[in-house]
């Protein structure tokens, strides 16, 4: 209760990130227990790998985790958003790889965001002196793009449901999306650096 008291917005989004995955990872899960089961298990799997790694490598730490009674590690949110953004990733994720490149772009865009928003002004995650946000940028790239690959061996076809390529053309809502959020990310990511200067 000290905790909580002290550290209200931690506990508030360590909830919200834990119970919202959860409820979306359900939806997705329902559609194919075997594929998507074995997707999300794996990619829960590596990226508690990854973190528990960068955190030996003293790449970053997690000065207060909510929820995981005194492990500093948040490997239930690593288990369960992890893997719930790479479900979402391969359920929707365009047929062709000129259209997935975008729509894995705003992807990391959004999850470096809010890594970053987390870093900034929570005491979640503390970046190391060997660590910043293009480590984490370029992580999530490869993190997601590896996924997606194996979500393609693991998850049928029949059993996605790819945003179609016209959605992609001039004016479009994905068009728009992609934009809108690649535009307002790099606007935030250069007022932060103009803040630094």
């Amino acid at each position: 209760m000290e905790m909580f008291m002290e550290y209200p917005l931690e506990y508030f989004i360590m909830l919200l990130v834990i119970v919202g995955s959860s409820v979306g990872a359900i939806f997705i899960l329902k559609i194919d227990w075997r594929g998507y089961g074995l997707l999300f298990i794996l990619s829960g799997i590596v990226g508690n790998i990854i973190c528990i790694l960068f955190v030996v490598l003293n790449f970053y730490s997690f000065p207060v985790v909510p929820f995981h009674f005194g492990i500093h590690m948040p490997y239930t949110a690593i288990l369960i958003a992890f893997p719930y953004y790479v479900l979402l990733g391969v359920r929707f994720s365009p047929r062709h790889w000129y259209l997935k490149i975008p729509f894995y772009w705003a992807f990391v865009h959004i999850g470096v965001l809010a890594e970053k928003l987390m870093e900034e002004y929570t005491s979640i995650i503390e970046y190391g002196f060997y660590w910043d946000t293009f480590d984490s940028y370029a992580t999530w790239w490869v993190y997601l793009l590896v996924f997606e690959f194996i979500g393609g061996k693991l998850v049928s076809d029949d059993k996605r449901r790819p945003i179609q390529t016209r959605a992609f053309w001039y004016g479009r809502w994905a068009w728009f999306s992609v934009h809108f959020i690649l535009i307002i990310t790099i606007f935030l990511a250069g007022v932060y650096v103009g803040t630094l200067l």
